[in-house]
């Protein structure tokens, strides 16, 4: 199946998002600039902006990957839109993420748009459709991270440079939490079409609270640091130190 199968205006992109990505170049030219009277404003707008738009394309992934291996009716379901108020759990896809940012700066990854599986055949599509997001996430932070791991940061402003750290950061723990087999992730859903019915049918009430028992987990300050010293591996290895992107955090919470 491909994108002939749908309607061009179940295709066009968003005036919300584009005003999203509007905000965020704004934003991100205020904090390269030093035009913004605030810069740690212009950061925080800059940081979610980017975020709520790496939300959506996370969301546009799955629905795209869907609409290829089988469900037509994506489309008129509005995901390949990249409105994020077009999606089924918009409290789940966009706006608790972007709390979870506020309180404790962790991308925690959202809810899923709704897919018809019955429409997909085969347990590879299945688990492609599931993988899309995350792996778009690891896009993303590839994408952040460039500038550092490619030494192409002379003379960029020092808040620009921290609050691509902290958006990297967000990228590459949004990757690692949505990749875990917790019901409810992705993780779990790119290993669903393989187990068994028996242990589908156990896991399946716990699928609703996967999500909400991973972050109060890492309320638990072990966990949590065990989580982030991951987290900052993974960043170092990318050319992005700790105290960079910790401080692009201390930016972000201008409060």
């Amino acid at each position: 199946m491909t994108t002939a199968t749908t309607r061009h205006s179940d295709r066009r992109i968003s005036p919300v998002f584009l005003g999203i990505v509007a905000v965020t170049a704004v934003t991100g030219w205020a904090t390269w600039t030093g035009f913004a009277e605030r810069t740690d404003i212009a950061v925080f707008l800059f940081v979610t902006g980017a975020w709520i738009v790496s939300l959506c394309l996370h969301e546009y992934a799955h629905a795209r990957t869907a609409l290829h291996s089988g469900d037509i009716s994506i489309g008129a379901k509005g995901y390949l839109t990249l409105n994020p108020l077009a999606y089924t759990h918009a409290l789940l896809s966009i706006v608790l993420p972007v709390i979870f940012v506020i309180m404790g700066g962790i991308g925690l990854p959202g809810g899923a748009v709704f897919i018809e599986r019955d429409r997909i055949r085969g347990r590879w599509r299945h688990s492609l459709i599931s993988a899309a997001g995350p792996l778009t996430n690891v896009l993303f932070a590839i994408a952040c991270t460039a500038p550092f791991w490619l030494d192409a940061l002379d003379g960029v402003p020092l808040e620009f440079r921290f609050a691509l750290a902290f958006l990297a950061l967000l990228q590459v723990s949004a990757a690692i939490l949505n990749f875990l087999p917790v019901p409810g992730l992705d993780g779990y859903g790119i290993i669903e079409p393989w187990l068994s019915h028996d242990v589908k049918r156990q896991i399946e009430p716990f699928a609703p609270f996967g999500l909400l028992f991973v972050f109060a987990l890492l309320w638990v300050p072990q966990v949590n640091g065990v989580f982030f010293d991951l987290v900052h591996s993974v960043l170092n290895g990318l050319g992005v130190s700790e105290a960079e992107a910790s401080i692009g955090w201390s930016l972000y919470r201008f409060w």
